[in-house]
Parts: structure tokens; sequence; C-alpha cells
């Protein structure tokens, strides 16, 4: 029977992007793409269950430095790489970090960055989405380190063109806060000061709140994922298959 969670071994923020209820009363497809957090922390058996889902392609949407950090893989499954912040200069990141700092709670923080990175990365993320519709028959594995940020925009743009309601998406966006709760917690316990510990609260948190904002800005600024995406450049016909992906 299909599920939503998987468990590959390593990896703690996991899951199928299907059977999700559509706005048209029908459910995104189980098997088209899966959501993860970086690949490098799988084990021996959580490749094996990678390989089990039938994975034809993996987006990478990670640094190149963090490639370079990553531990050789197991599976020999194509990867495409796309690293959605390379569009970023120092002074830019500086000024992501000023708009987070200064917001006067962590969703209003994810707010403000997650817009930054909505117009700063267009065509990145455009060229991810392509990614998606191009990879051969298969499920598609999109991921970045966590899991949360670049991968939970880019599962949000997918998800908003298969016509999955923004409310529902953010739901599931939020859910890598439970997912990646350990992992936050030893980041937290290893702070040196109280101004780090609420750094760190800020950029874990995965508000539904935020994603909420950023897709409803979308709408009312680009006329929606498809218009975003196409304002990027990417044709409509990519786009179409993108959503045929996740119908």
């Amino acid at each position: 029977m299909a599920t939503r969670e998987l468990v590959w071994d390593g990896c703690v923020n996991v899951r199928d992007l299907g059977g999700l209820e559509t706005e048209d009363g029908g459910s995104t497809r189980f098997g088209g793409v899966i959501r993860a957090d970086t690949l490098g922390l799988l084990t021996p058996a959580g490749w094996q269950a990678l390989a089990a889902a039938d994975v034809s392609r993996i987006v990478d949407l990670r640094e190149q430095f963090e490639i370079d950090n990553d531990p050789p893989r197991e599976a020999q499954i194509e990867v495409v790489h796309v690293p959605v912040f390379d569009v970023f200069d120092e002074e830019s990141w500086n000024e992501v970090e000023a708009a987070s700092a200064g917001a006067p709670s962590p969703s209003v923080a994810t707010t403000r960055v997650y817009l930054a990175f909505v117009s700063h990365c267009r065509r990145r993320f455009g060229e991810a989405v392509a990614a998606v519709a191009g990879a051969p028959s298969g499920a598609v594995v999109i991921h970045c380190h966590a899991g949360k940020d670049r991968t939970g925009l880019l599962a949000a743009l997918l998800l908003r063109l298969a016509d999955v309601p923004i409310g529902t998406i953010a739901r599931d966006y939020a859910l890598s806060a439970e997912r990646l709760r350990e992992r936050t917690d030893r980041w937290l316990a290893a702070a040196e000061s109280d101004e780090e510990r609420a750094r760190i609260e800020r950029i874990a948190a995965t508000p539904a709140a935020a994603m909420q904002a950023v897709l409803e800005t979308i709408d009312g600024e680009y006329g929606g994922v498809a218009g975003y995406l196409e304002g990027g450049g990417l044709a409509a016909g990519v786009i179409a298959a993108a959503r045929a992906r996740l119908r």
C-alpha cells in the first residue's frame, strides 16, 4: 500500500509527494516525486530502500562545497545538480541575514528569507522544475541538506502546479520541523550563547504560516506558480510536464 512516509535509513526527512488532495477532488500521484534531506547520510540499507523506490533521477539542490564534503554515493543513479543558491554574493547573503535577524518572529523571518529566495533564485528554481519534468520514468528525488528550505520551496512549487491547496502544502512543509527535531536539539545544545540559540531557532523553524504567505505572494505578484516559472524563462510545455509528474 502506498505511503507518504518513507524509511530510508540515515535520512530523517523523507516523504513522497503523493497522496495529497487537489483542488479538483483528485490527489497527487505516488512514486512521482520524493523529497529528502541529504542523501550522503544514507546507510547501505538506506541506499537499498532508495533503489527499491524505483528512483530514476536525483535532483541535488546544494552548492558545490556541500557536494565536495559528501561521502561517495552507493547507488548508480543519474544526478542533476541545480545549485539554487549560487546566485547569491556575500552582500546579498548579508541582506537576507539582516532581514531575518530583524524579524519579530521565526514565521516572519522565514517568510522574508523565502521571498528573497523566490526573487533571487527564480531561474534556478525553474531549472530544478525542468530537471524534475524531464526525468526518465520512475521517481525523482529532490534534496538539499536538511530537506526543508530549498527542497521545501521546490516541493511547494511542484505541488502548487499540481493544484494542491496552499494550506495543504503549508502543513506538509511544516512537518520538517518535527522530522529534524533531534538534529536541531543537538545543534541547540552546542550553541555557545543565547544569541546563537535564537539564531538556530529562527533558521530551523518551518512554520506553516510562512509557506502560506510565500505561496499567496507568488499568486499575487506572479499570477501563480506557472506565471512565476514562465516569467523566469520556463516553457509552458515543461511546466505541464512537471505537473504531470504529480497528477
